[in-house]
């Protein structure tokens, strides 16, 4: 099901989890409107899932099952479901997983360049404080996500 800009957006857990924990799964909605997500990262999600984000199975399950060998079941199904989708956005933040989205040719983002896009769209006015947030709760970054994100927002001519 396509977001209101056309593009369909696929989330893995990681990022829903993160933004639900700080309040802020907003965020997602506000960006794109609907998100899809697999029954995998649903069950992984373990709570009521919004009513803008709709469950969607990836058709084929040898490629999931393929991947499962080396992803987490959510990552490998993700990016099993954005392969067989046109026009889609995956939002993964699992470095092996990213790097197999990559070379699959998807486009991809992680939690930080959404907050980045939500900053730039007017949706978030302190990428940072939201940064520090995920950071209370024990949310994955990398230990420069400050230094990114702000290079991310103000690049060097």
């Amino acid at each position: 099901m396509p977001s209101s800009s056309g593009r369909v957006v696929v989330a893995d857990t990681a990022c829903l989890i993160g933004l639900a924990n700080i309040d802020r799964i907003d965020i997602l909605r506000q960006m794109y409107g609907t998100v899809v997500v697999t029954p995998e990262v649903a069950e992984e999600y373990g709570c009521p899932l919004p009513e803008w984000v709709t469950v969607q199975a990836a058709l084929d399950s040898n490629k999931t099952s393929a991947y499962s060998n080396f992803l987490g079941a959510g990552e490998a199904s993700s990016i099993s479901l954005a392969t067989q989708t046109a026009n889609t956005l995956l939002i993964i933040d699992d470095k092996r997983a990213r790097r197999l989205a990559l070379d699959l040719g998807l486009e991809i983002t992680g939690t930080l360049g959404l907050l980045v896009l939500a900053y730039k769209n007017g949706i978030i006015q302190d990428p940072d404080s939201v940064v520090a947030s995920l950071r209370e709760i024990g949310f994955r970054l990398p230990g420069n996500a400050e230094s990114l994100v702000k290079a991310l927002l103000f690049p060097a001519v």
